[in-house]
């Protein structure tokens, strides 16, 4: 016999649709954002896909829609980087290669495809400090934080990072990051120059 009170089932119930609407809303996007970290559509929609079901056994309350959506966010950057240090322990330190899908049809496929194997290059931990820092923007002691990581060791992947994007794409633009859905062509991740370097 359920425990549950009548509250505590409209409560769920709230939780329930607001996340199913974020999923409609916001899937492509958060697919978008575990693919930066993983390198692979697949992978991604499965990360996405485990992080909405722990978010759903967890949460009691229907929050925010912007609340669950960077609680969505932290629960998949978590979920990879639990994925890494298992991995690391089985069998040391692994490099996550992106396999660019082709999008002939599209004028900037070839940009895309530098970009994908850009971000190829990366080890789990650059790629991950490179998508907090600049895609989510956070600053490098909140990187560290979000990371469990000390801040000058958040520093160091983020100089090896940036040097392997470089040399791929030459020297990163100013500018916002720009968010593409479907993930035709990704996101061009920027470094700004004068307002904030990456040792900020």
């Amino acid at each position: 016999m359920s425990s549950t009170t009548p509250s505590e089932g409209r409560r769920v119930h709230a939780a329930d649709a607001r996340l199913t609407e974020l999923v409609r809303a916001r899937g492509p996007a958060l697919v978008g954002y575990a693919y930066l970290l993983v390198g692979d559509r697949g992978a991604a929609e499965d990360l996405v896909q485990e992080a909405f079901v722990k978010v759903f056994v967890r949460m009691r309350d229907a929050g925010p829609p912007d609340a669950m959506e960077a609680y969505v966010r932290r629960t998949i950057l978590t979920l990879h980087i639990d994925s890494y240090r298992r991995s690391r322990r089985w069998a040391g330190v692994r490099h996550l290669f992106a396999t660019p899908e082709r999008h002939e049809q599209h004028a900037d496929v070839e940009q895309a495809t530098d970009i994908r194997s850009a971000l190829a290059s990366l080890s789990t931990q650059e790629r991950a400090c490179i998508v907090l820092r600049y895609f989510d923007d956070l600053t490098v002691p909140q990187t560290a934080e979000r990371m469990k990581l000390h801040p000058g060791t958040v520093k160091h992947y983020l100089h090896h990072a940036v040097a392997k994007l470089e040399s791929v794409l030459g020297p990163l633009d100013d500018g916002a990051v720009t968010h593409d859905e479907d993930l035709t062509v990704l996101p061009l991740l920027s470094r700004p120059t004068n307002s904030r370097s990456a040792d900020s």
